[in-house]
């Protein structure tokens, strides 16, 4: 495989989980009562979709194709996630303990990236920036938590 589409495969990878977060967070937003949370989801959304178009032009500089859906463990996740909602009498923890799950997974994935030599510097500087935002909204969700527990 190519340098090139080394790197664009691992930006692919990190796109399709950034859908799926955008898809989960706007299935929270969807699912809370709480006008705090709702905020909050809608916001990481949106950041999540952004994410993804810094992504789409990061991969785009390296001749590449972004890829265009969602994984199947994003939609395992989201299935879990609307299943836990259902059965919980505190939907608003219940998508928190999921949301902080999903974040967790995601500072993974960027750091299991970020620790790769090849990925140019002005690529990690912007997967260093989103998975800063993520260990951000990893913390708010944890005072979240506490809130709601």
């Amino acid at each position: 495989m190519s340098y090139s589409k080394d790197v664009a495969k691992k930006l692919n990878e990190l796109l399709e989980k950034s859908y799926d977060a955008e898809k989960g967070f706007k299935f929270a937003a969807e699912n809370v009562k709480n006008a705090e949370l709702k905020s909050f989801f809608k916001a990481k959304a949106q950041e999540r979709y952004d994410f993804g178009h810094e992504l789409k032009a990061e991969i785009a500089k390296f001749g590449e194709e972004p890829d265009k859906g969602s994984d199947i463990a994003g939609d395992v996740h989201r299935t879990w996630m609307n299943l836990k909602t259902k059965l919980s009498s505190d939907k608003e923890e219940a998508v928190l303990e999921e949301a902080e799950r999903g974040e967790k997974a995601a500072v993974e994935d960027y750091e299991d990236i970020l620790k790769d030599s090849s990925i140019p510097a002005s690529t990690g500087n912007i997967l260093m920036k989103q998975k800063n935002a993520i260990v951000e909204s990893l913390n708010k969700v944890k005072i979240l938590e506490k809130q709601f527990d």
